[in-house]
């Protein structure tokens, strides 16, 4: 693991940091903000998932997530989204190949040898934190933007147990039913959509829920929200009777104005959960 920046952040430090992955079979670069508590000892974890065409920095950069995070001593994961470098495939669309991931591990050609997202945020990345940074891995929390709210509500209901609570800023909440879902499962997992299903946050909350608190701000004017279909994980979370916060925040976009907005919401309710 290399360091390739170490910044002071609202008294504590916002690294990013690069490795070589096994998962995917490339490097792979990681943002992580540590409070200043952890100078001090191990802290609980928040992982931020981001979204289509991002990387590692957007989150970083533009959530403003940091500062909450440092009124409540929790460190911040802030992963890629893809692997990237030569030699791995790609796709002139935006939403397909690096920068669009999806956190599943592929099955197909040209993905299946580097596109391994579900194993890197589930497995190596981890351990790799918890092997090298102060961290308390058996306290942890995890939320997302758009494809990274599909990928956390599908690693908290696919890792039972792991994660003490989930929320997402306007999810990709039914890809199977969606284009931001059909085209990229296809891609990368092939036609038959009964291996879907584990990717799938409305069609896993009605087979398996999640044994926890979920909170999702969706905005009414979300240029997306067709594609988001809030409505379906609403439905499901219904029928299952899963406790659960939905909110449709009123005017907001998909932008990160939005996630800005509530983000310290989103934390506070994390620390709820990873002090218990």
């Amino acid at each position: 693991m290399e360091t390739v920046s170490e910044n002071k952040c609202f008294g504590g430090v916002q690294g990013v940091y690069t490795h070589g992955s096994e998962a995917c079979g490339c490097p792979m670069t990681f943002g992580l903000f540590l409070p200043e508590e952890a100078r001090d000892g191990p802290v609980p974890v928040l992982w931020y998932l981001s979204g289509l065409t991002c990387t590692h920095e957007n989150a970083m950069v533009k959530a403003g997530a940091q500062q909450w995070a440092a009124e409540q001593g929790i460190a911040l994961v802030f992963p890629d989204t893809s692997p990237r470098g030569e030699g791995v495939a790609d796709d002139e669309a935006y939403d397909l190949g690096v920068g669009a991931g999806f956190y599943v591990n592929a099955t197909e050609k040209p993905w299946a040898p580097h596109y391994n997202m579900w194993d890197y945020v589930a497995e190596e990345l981890p351990r790799l934190l918890g092997n090298n940074f102060a961290l308390d891995m058996e306290r942890q929390a995890i939320t997302g933007h758009s494809m990274g709210g599909h990928g956390a509500l599908t690693l908290a209901m696919g890792l039972a147990g792991r994660f003490r609570a989930v929320s997402a800023f306007a999810p990709i909440a039914h890809p199977s039913a969606s284009d931001w879902g059909r085209k990229q499962l296809t891609a990368y997992l092939g036609a038959d959509e009964g291996t879907w299903r584990r990717h799938d946050a409305t069609l896993m909350m009605r087979e398996h829920g999640f044994d926890g608190p979920i909170l999702i701000d969706t905005g009414t004017d979300d240029q997306f929200i067709d594609l988001l279909r809030p409505e379906d994980f609403a439905q499901a979370v219904a029928e299952r009777r899963q406790p659960a916060t939905l909110r449709l925040q009123k005017g907001y976009d998909h932008s990160y104005f939005f996630v800005s907005s509530f983000m310290e919401e989103h934390v506070a309710y994390h620390a709820e959960a990873l002090y218990a």
